[in-house]
């Protein structure tokens, strides 16, 4: 064999060298980012969501049903509260509340058991789309409760939610909220006193709009620079920050601080990713942190809170921070997002229907 031929041979062998070694780099380098081997088991605690995960936008998202739509949202924290929406001047009492119920009050001859009224219950508790509701009045304490077994009752009411994410009660939902409300009156051997309808309706309307104009579920989308993510890698550095696991995969939540009540943020991302055969070859390039406004008292901080997180994230993980439409979120636009929230809480605050309050979290639910 002739020297040329080896050293041919051997510049072969380093060309070839020379592309497997860079594919090889590029695989790695393009391969989606692991979690630390100290620190890559996922969290496992699961904590039930709420209704309304929503896309990643920064304008209100409420769910549509055909024939009973809200308007159209404004996200306006400078609209005022309609000043003709009249609520009735009974005491708010029990669960139900005027400010937002349709209350129909059931006067009985005697007493009744809470076995009795438990079960001439109506079989699904809505009306429509709208939550129905019975309480009874406690012999003993005097107090509204749910209907309880082994307890008596000197009165019964019976409640329809006047609005919803779904829209305003309509009279459709109030005449089955009315068949439902005298089959229980019935049953228990109850008088109902129901009010004018078209009053109701109308109350209705005016609630949906305002709520429809203070409604908002912001969004920011965290996307990836370079290198993609693996469902491990998310969750490890979302754990650090207190995220854990909810119940649908792909989504992680920020626990408030008081056990039961909803989450402070949510973190989402591709569901597929995570419950691929093999996640840790998943890419993710992208990741939502959402907040819904209206469901998370604003002593928690919750928008402070979404800016450190986003901010955290995108520095540990070499991403950026940007809108729906992939536009980066800078300081100056979060600053103004943040004194339209402050408005807004003070507007919903002036309406007893404060973000985070049992109300607010039944209104825009």
């Amino acid at each position: 064999m002739s020297s040329l031929t080896v050293a041919l041979a051997i510049l072969g062998g380093l060309v070839l060298a020379t592309v497997v070694g860079y594919n090889a780099w590029t695989s790695h380098r393009n391969a989606p980012r692991q979690p630390d081997a100290k620190d890559s088991e996922p969290p496992d605690s699961e904590i039930p969501q709420q209704k309304g995960d929503h896309e990643p936008v920064l304008h209100v998202d409420p769910h549509q049903v055909p024939g009973n739509e809200r308007h159209e949202p404004l996200f306006d924290p400078d609209l005022p509260a309609p000043t003709a929406l009249a609520v009735p001047a009974a005491d708010r009492r029990g669960g139900l509340d005027p400010l937002i119920d349709v209350i129909a009050p059931v006067s009985l001859d005697g007493l009744a058991s809470g076995d009795a009224a438990i079960a001439a219950m109506p079989a699904t508790r809505r009306a429509g789309s709208k939550p129905v509701a019975v309480e009874g009045l406690n012999e003993h304490t005097g107090e509204w409760e749910p209907a309880v077994p082994g307890q008596r009752y000197g009165a019964f009411q019976v409640g329809v939610q006047l609005a919803n994410r779904t829209g305003a009660l309509n009279e459709i939902e109030y005449s089955e909220f009315v068949v439902k409300a005298q089959a229980f009156a019935d049953a228990v051997n109850g008088a109902p006193e129901f009010p004018e309808m078209l009053d109701e309706v109308g109350r209705a309307r005016e609630l949906d709009q305002f709520a429809s104009s203070h409604d908002a579920q912001l969004g920011f989308v965290l996307r990836a620079r370079h290198a993609a993510w693996s469902p491990g890698y998310v969750q490890q550095n979302a754990a650090r920050l207190g995220f854990v696991a909810g119940i649908i995969p792909g989504r992680m939540v920020l626990p408030a601080g008081e056990v039961g009540l909803p989450p402070i943020l949510g973190l989402s991302f591709d569901t597929q990713a995570a419950l691929a055969d093999d996640p840790a070859q998943s890419a993710i390039r992208e990741l939502t942190l959402s907040l819904d406004v209206p469901q998370v008292d604003r002593s928690e901080r919750p928008f402070e809170r979404m800016r450190e997180a986003a901010a955290t994230l995108a520095r540990e993980m070499d991403g950026v921070v940007t809108d729906s439409d992939g536009q980066p979120l800078r300081d100056e636009t979060m600053d103004a997002i943040g004194g339209d929230l402050e408005q807004l809480y003070d507007t919903l605050d002036s309406r007893d229907l404060s973000a985070g309050s049992p109300l607010a979290r039944r209104l825009f639910s």
